[in-house]
């Protein structure tokens, strides 16, 4: 059984971005995402990944750690969560990419596609009556189908329902939809390769 990205709401604070690419190899994410090559040398775990961040030498630096599991490649932020503006450029050449983003200081968290440099569909977590991109309705039919909207394109879910529950449930549908997994242990205990980006 696959972790999926659901657990991330069920951290005490999500306060990671995720960008996942399809058909790429990690370190060529990391790269398109802005990172160059041997910026940092060894593996690195959640921890060091965010010292790096808060250390004043790289103040002006972010870093991304890489992996991967089935076809997508995946990079975890810390610092400035960018991979939203970014993401086009990732996606160039044929590949998918989609970025999560918390967006702790300006709710609601984010979903975003991309798929051969063009942005094909967004929306709030939480927020999906309000739809953007090139494709905005490319989800509607899941949105639909899991009880988040109604057919005429209104909220649908329960009234009170805590946003956990709620975002929970929408991450659901787009894990399903594109077949997504964060490995929780290799992000939250292991090591994995990084890159600054500046």
């Amino acid at each position: 059984m696959s972790d999926g990205i659901q657990w991330l709401v069920d951290q005490d604070n999500w306060r990671h971005g995720v960008v996942f690419a399809r058909d790429i190899e990690p370190e060529e994410l990391g790269v398109r995402m802005g990172g160059t090559p041997g910026s940092i040398v060894s593996p690195i775990t959640d921890t060091e990944a965010w010292s790096l961040v808060l250390d004043l030498a790289t103040d002006d630096d972010d870093v991304v750690r890489v992996g991967a599991w089935g076809d997508w490649s995946f990079a975890v932020e810390y610092g400035m969560s960018d991979g939203g503006d970014r993401l086009a450029e990732i996606s160039r050449n044929g590949v998918e990419g989609i970025h999560l983003d918390p967006s702790p200081d300006h709710p609601p968290a984010m979903f975003s596609y991309a798929r051969d440099g063009v942005e094909v569909c967004s929306f709030g977590i939480g927020e999906e009556v309000w739809r953007w991109g090139e494709q905005p309705d490319l989800l509607l039919p899941e949105l639909i189908a899991a009880g988040v909207l109604h057919p005429d394109g209104e909220y649908a879910r329960p009234t009170g329902e805590s946003y956990l529950d709620r975002d929970r449930h929408t991450l659901a549908l787009i894990e399903k939809r594109f077949g997504l997994c964060l490995p929780r242990d290799e992000v939250v205990n292991q090591r994995l390769p990084a890159f600054l980006i500046g």
